[in-house]
């Protein structure tokens, strides 16, 4: 994933019906400048207000989700952001001509695309990233609903849902690599409801934009074919279904197993752009709809504000060591002056995360020359820090110091973002990212005072030791 800001490289445009409204209308997301977000434009109003797509502006969740500020609002936002985020954008201008983007398929597709006919740019500007230090949990148990974030280098969203249905049942599904998956395997994901919510909906003024070519109807009902075209017909509906094995839809055949599912996970990653920063972290969600989403969006929001305020990282109580200086130096081959570890105060199998930390002296040698008159920790020495913390994880994770040497290979998308001077306690935090024999490859980062001072990918092959 791109460390830089995205923008769209020109315009491109869509039109057609809201889902709910069933007001025409027209869409056309523009470039916008380095971090700027996302904001929604009406230009069919006075003075063309504007609505930042952020949580605080969410005013309500029936089947969708809507902001609005100073008396302009926008329905049912979720489709086009998760394109927005799907495709690597971090800032465009959306501009409707009405109070909803149109509904398209009733997916992020058709947004995909015009994204892809308008091109991709990157700013200069570093992306606005909330990284998930600790478990954030948000639980509904009226609803059976319960969202949890957890640490992880990349964002990926496992959701299960299970409506007691037994047409429906329970299903899941998992993005793993937003780059890879997210336009094939989720934008083409359609919004669907059952059969038996139809009549509620439009009694609420609700989906007045809905057909069979925009949305899966779930047949939930013990109807004959007959019965189920008249209360197609009776309720509005256009197109034709039919009860099959699936009792699912019309002509079309479902485009994935679970497209509910993904439809669902499609959804969240809408409504989660709303916390105005891209996630590094793993989110598990059971059961999730708009309110939850936007109840878990809030909470991330809190946390990116604190961050953003300077707070990048939890730090650890270093005066509970899970290795100290002497277990260090009984596993690692490095002495003075190059070993830059001196103590373990994390590590969590499960997630193979490990801290390390390392307190830079004035003492140290490379003062007398980097410099003399201005001391700075040599970045590459930070870096090398943050490479003998990732050995200690190998270890952990079955390489064999008495027989083994973990040899660093390459270093990726190295970033040095402030200074590290005498009187830092760097703190490293290092990802086991992938194993397959002996390479391996680790992501690092190291912060001081709970700020990012540096960043890098680390790649390593474990080889046997030398005859002695």
């Amino acid at each position: 994933m791109s460390k830089q800001q995205r923008t769209l490289k020109g315009e491109a445009s869509i039109s057609g019906v809201g889902l709910h409204t069933g007001n025409t209308s027209t869409l056309t997301i523009k470039p916008a400048p380095e971090n700027s977000g996302f904001r929604f434009v009406r230009t069919d109003m006075p003075g063309e207000p504007e609505i930042p797509a952020v949580v605080d502006y969410v005013v309500s969740l029936e089947r969708g989700t809507t902001i609005s500020q100073n008396g302009a609002t926008v329905h049912t936002v979720e489709h086009v952001l998760a394109a927005l985020v799907g495709m690597n954008i971090d800032n465009a201008r959306l501009e409707l001509t009405n109070n909803e983007p149109p509904v398209g398929d009733g997916s992020s597709l058709p947004f995909v695309e015009m994204i892809k006919s308008a091109g991709i740019v990157e700013q200069s500007a570093l992306r606005n990233e909330l990284i998930i230090t600790d478990t954030i949990r948000y639980t509904d148990e009226k609803r059976g609903t319960e969202i949890v974030a957890l640490p992880n280098p990349e964002y990926r969203v496992t959701v299960m849902v299970d409506y007691n249905n037994p047409v429906l049942g329970s299903q899941h599904t998992g993005l793993f690599n937003l780059d890879e998956e997210f336009e094939k395997e989720f934008a083409p994901a359609r919004t669907f409801c059952f059969l038996h919510e139809v009549e509620m909906l439009f009694d609420h003024g609700l989906i007045k934009g809905g057909n069979l070519d925009n949305a899966i109807v779930i047949v939930d009902e013990d109807l004959t074919d007959e019965e189920l075209q008249r209360k197609l017909k009776k309720l509005g509906i256009s197109g034709g279904a039919f009860l099959g094995s699936q009792a699912f839809r019309d002509r079309q055949q479902l485009r994935f197993k679970n497209e509910p599912a993904r439809h669902k996970l499609l959804d969240m990653i809408g409504d989660l752009a709303l916390v105005g920063a891209r996630v590094r972290g793993q989110i598990l969600a059971a059961r999730p709809g708009h309110a939850s989403n936007i109840e878990f969006a809030r909470l991330l929001r809190a946390e990116f504000k604190k961050q953003s305020s300077g707070t990048y990282f939890k730090m650890p109580d270093v005066t509970t060591a899970k290795l100290n200086c002497q277990d260090i130096l009984n596993v690692m081959p490095h002495r003075y002056p190059m070993l830059l570890v001196d103590r373990v105060v994390e590590y969590d199998e499960v997630q193979k995360r490990i801290v390390g930390v390392k307190n830079v002296s004035f003492n140290e040698p490379q003062f007398m020359g980097h410099f003399p008159n201005r001391p700075i920790f040599p970045g590459v020495l930070t870096v090398e820090a943050m490479a003998q913390t990732g050995c200690m994880l190998l270890l952990a994770n079955g390489c064999d110091p008495k027989t083994q040497l973990v040899v660093f290979t390459g270093f990726n998308n190295v970033k040095f973002r402030r200074e590290v001077t005498p009187g830092d306690q760097l703190i490293m935090e290092v990802y086991l990212t992938r194993m397959r024999f002996n390479i391996v490859h680790l992501v690092g980062k190291a912060y001081v005072g709970g700020t990012l001072v540096a960043e890098a990918e680390l790649s390593a092959a474990v080889v046997p030791k030398e005859p002695a």
